[in-house]
C-alpha cells in the first residue's frame, strides 16, 4: 500500500521528524484525553466564528476552508503561535476527514505521539496539525484552499 507517511505537502516532511518507515510506527485510535484535546483545539479556533450564518456555513469542508483562509489572512496569530497555528491544523483535518472518508488516529514512533489521519484500509497518513504552522513559521504565502486541494488529489491518487 502506498502512504503519505511523515510526509506532506510538496514534499516536505509534515511532523517532527522526516520520514520514518511504518514498522517503527505504532497507529492506535484516539483515547479520550486525545479527543479532549482536539476539541480544545477546535474551540480555539471556533470562538473566531463571528455569527449564526459563520457558524452554520462552517460545518461544511468550505466553511472550514474559508474560515482558515480569514485567520492566515488577517495575521490573527504569530508566526511563534505554534499551539494556534496547529490549532488550525485540526481544522484543516477535520474538513479532510469531511471530505475524503479519513477518520483521526494517534501514531507513536521514537519521536513521540501525535494525531494524524488515516484513510481506511491503506497506510495513507496525513498529519495536518502541522501543514499550516509548518508554513506560517517559515514565512511562506499559503492559500489553504490551494493546500487542500493539493492533498486531496495526492490522497485520492494514492487510494
Amino acid at each position: 500500500m502506498k502512504s503519505l507517511s511523515r510526509q506532506g505537502v510538496n514534499g516536505d516532511s509534515c511532523a517532527r521528524g522526516n520520514v520514518v518507515s511504518e514498522e517503527s510506527q505504532s497507529v492506535s485510535s484516539l483515547r479520550p484525553d486525545d479527543v479532549e484535546r482536539l476539541d480544545a483545539q477546535r474551540r480555539l479556533i471556533e470562538a473566531h466564528l463571528g455569527d449564526d450564518a459563520s457558524r452554520e456555513k462552517y460545518r461544511t469542508p468550505a466553511g472550514k476552508l474559508g474560515l482558515l483562509r480569514a485567520l492566515l489572512q488577517m495575521n490573527v496569530f504569530r508566526p511563534d503561535q505554534t499551539h494556534e497555528l496547529q490549532s488550525m491544523g485540526v481544522v484543516l483535518g477535520d474538513a479532510f476527514v469531511q471530505q475524503l472518508g479519513l477518520h483521526w488516529v494517534m501514531v507513536e514512533d521514537e519521536y513521540g505521539r501525535d494525531p494524524a489521519l488515516a484513510l481506511e484500509g491503506t497506510s495513507i497518513l496525513l498529519y495536518p496539525l502541522t501543514m499550516i504552522s509548518k508554513r506560517v513559521e517559515a514565512g511562506e504565502a499559503m492559500d489553504v484552499f490551494d493546500l487542500f486541494n493539493w492533498t486531496a488529489d495526492q490522497v485520492e491518487q494514492l487510494e
